[in-house]
């Protein structure tokens, strides 16, 4: 081997050693090791440093795997949720219709039992008005005193069976009212429930959706959720009586227990 030879393989085992050393000293300073350290002790410390990597890299895939399976039932909850949101606004729409149909049925009721009473009236005004032409037309003999009792006594009986289809009348009529009211109480009770059970939905469906948003690395892809529909709360609340009221927050919701 010749004198040059000898002279670039020396230089450059001397670059080699000079790389060794630098690369030493950096692995030291980044593990925090004395710089005259052995190998034994800084394979030692590289080993620990690779094996908190793994163990991290490791609790990293559990977390995201745990996170996987909580976005999973969140959104299965908040599924079933919206599904029992719609229900709730079809019974609402529903109780509505039945509650108009009910109050549509009273006013027919009430003016068709207003026509029979009135039939009733004008039959005994015209039963009095031909009375009054019979005790014209007889005079006062024997025979006429017979014939008038006998038209009072017709007139009489005449006059109690129309107080008694009267009665009738009337208590059929207090009856179905009484049905009625019944029915429109009951109502009332369904639309104050139904707008409760809306509420409800709604602010958890809120509240699910914001516990839902953190853990979902596209937040800006989950679907919002539907405003509150006030019209049709408005019109449970009319029916009810303003039973279906509560304290709201801010949004105009009704505050719900974590």
């Amino acid at each position: 081997m010749s004198q040059v030879e000898q002279d670039v393989q020396l230089k450059v085992w001397k670059e080699l050693a000079i790389s060794k050393q630098m690369l030493m000293r950096a692995a030291t300073d980044a593990l925090k090791l004395d710089p005259e350290c052995t190998q034994d002790e800084l394979k030692q410390a590289l080993e620990g440093v690779l094996k908190r990597i793994a163990e991290a890299e490791k609790e990293l895939a559990d977390a995201k795997s745990e996170a996987k399976v909580a976005i999973a039932a969140l959104e299965k909850t908040l599924a079933a949720r919206d599904l029992d949101l719609a229900t709730a606004r079809k019974e609402a729409t529903d109780a509505r219709s039945a509650h108009e149909a009910a109050v549509q049925q009273i006013a027919n009721q009430r003016a068709a039992a207003a026509a029979e009473l009135q039939k009733v009236k004008e039959r005994l005004a015209e039963r009095e008005k031909s009375l009054k032409a019979i005790n014209t037309a007889l005079a006062d003999t024997p025979a006429n005193v017979l014939q008038k009792m006998g038209a009072l006594r017709k007139q009489k009986q005449e006059e109690a069976e129309a107080r008694r289809e009267i009665e009738a009348a009337l208590n059929a009529l207090r009856a179905e009212k009484r049905k009625q009211d019944q029915k429109l109480a009951e109502l009332s009770r369904n639309a104050a429930t139904l707008g409760s059970r809306y509420r409800d939905l709604h602010a958890l469906t809120l509240q699910l959706h914001g516990q839902l948003e953190p853990l979902i690395e596209d937040a800006k892809g989950l679907a919002t959720v539907p405003e509150l529909d006030t019209k049709l709360l408005e019109s449970l609340d009319d029916s009810s009586g303003g039973e279906t009221k509560g304290p709201t927050n801010s949004r105009g919701l009704r505050a719900v227990g974590s």
